[in-house]
């Protein structure tokens, strides 16, 4: 027996955006955003199709969001708009997780208490949360389409998950023209983030029909795609290709969360300075040599994604495509020594996504 499910309503395809005042449905709202967005003219986009229902701006969210600034940000929101129904998130992963972190609200609307509450894995009381849209403008967070948040605290050394019954978004806006100014780096970034999202919610225990032929679709455009994208970064026609791909990663993902990839991403990410979407792509072809030949019905699904007969043809072909990428495949690169990265593969098993993988490491 098995169950898929994902509550958010998606809105796709080019100059979606525009429909962002039908699906506000006349509430207002506030919009989270990176701080290159106004100098883009992201802001005023927003601000002209919502005129008075545009509240109010954060334009402060930062790459992997850290309680140090978080902690103001969300006390700041939640004294001045507490009466606002609706986050609009534009952005990244980053930009996205952040309003999942300011959607919340605590009973003295401030942040100590949501703090409590993900240092703890506890929910928070009923309260006046707010609704979320996501628009993301990377190809491959996949947050705009899960309940998930990372929250980072550099100065205690630790990652947390925001997860509560409302941070799933209410509907998504995948729109790739605001993906055509994304630069080489972070188009790299998040299109491998989408690659791994995809394989991770294959070798994973939580996987059903559904997720699988989702990740499938996924992982198959992304590697066909991918590499031409990264040549030709102003085709509307492969950014809106991509776009798709990691909307149905995330899709995939949202019913399984990740596995052993993305739990060994968060210390690479914390202690080298590795951008997750490397982090937690980079160990790719080492944990699919891993995750073959555990189950016959993931084999079946990681081998047709690779058109390889054998184990080791897949992970050639997968250790061949990040290399063309430019994509360093060894822990070496990264920093990480054989005896290091070996005790790290058996740490991050036992963490909370590492268990999710399909085979028990020692």
């Amino acid at each position: 027996m098995w169950t898929y499910h994902n509550p958010v309503g998606i809105h796709a395809g080019q100059d979606s955006l525009a429909r962002l005042p039908g699906i506000l449905g006349g509430r207002d709202c506030v919009l989270v955003t990176f701080p290159e967005a106004p100098a883009l003219g992201l802001v005023d986009q927003v601000a002209d199709l919502l005129g008075p229902r545009l509240r109010g701006v954060v334009a402060q969210a930062r790459p992997n969001p850290d309680v140090q600034w978080l902690a103001p940000l969300y006390d700041r929101a939640h004294s001045l708009w507490a009466d606002v129904p609706c986050l609009v998130a534009l952005g990244g992963g980053s930009a996205i997780d952040t309003a999942k972190a300011l959607m919340c609200a605590t009973p003295s609307g401030t942040f100590g208490e949501l703090l409590q509450a993900l240092t703890q894995g506890t929910v928070l009381p009923p309260g006046r949360h707010k609704a979320l849209i996501a628009v993301p403008t990377t190809a491959g967070t996949g947050s705009e389409v899960t309940p998930w948040a990372t929250v980072w605290d550099q100065d205690a050394g630790r990652k947390h998950s925001l997860h509560q019954p409302w941070t799933w978004p209410e509907a998504a806006i995948v729109d790739p023209a605001l993906m055509l100014s994304l630069p080489a780096g972070a188009t790299l970034a998040s299109g491998l983030d989408a690659l791994s999202h995809a394989l991770e919610s294959i070798w994973n225990v939580h996987r059903n029909p559904v997720s699988t032929a989702l990740a499938c679709d996924a992982a198959q455009r992304i590697l066909r795609v991918l590499p031409t994208l990264m040549q030709d970064l102003e085709n509307a026609a492969l950014r809106a290709e991509m776009a798709q791909a990691a909307l149905l990663a995330g899709l995939a993902f949202s019913n399984t969360k990740t596995a052993l990839a993305h739990s060994l991403s968060y210390e690479i990410t914390l202690r080298h300075g590795v951008a997750h979407g490397i982090a937690c792509s980079f160990s790719l072809p080492l944990v699919l040599e891993m995750a073959l030949g555990s189950d016959p019905q993931a084999d079946r699904a990681l081998l047709a994604i690779f058109e390889a007969a054998s184990p080791e043809a897949a992970v050639a072909r997968l250790r061949q495509f990040l290399h063309g990428l430019g994509v360093a495949t060894d822990p070496a690169d990264y920093g990480v020594s054989a005896a290091d990265w070996a005790q790290m593969v058996r740490s991050a098993s036992q963490g909370p996504r590492g268990r999710n993988f399909i085979r028990a490491i020692a």
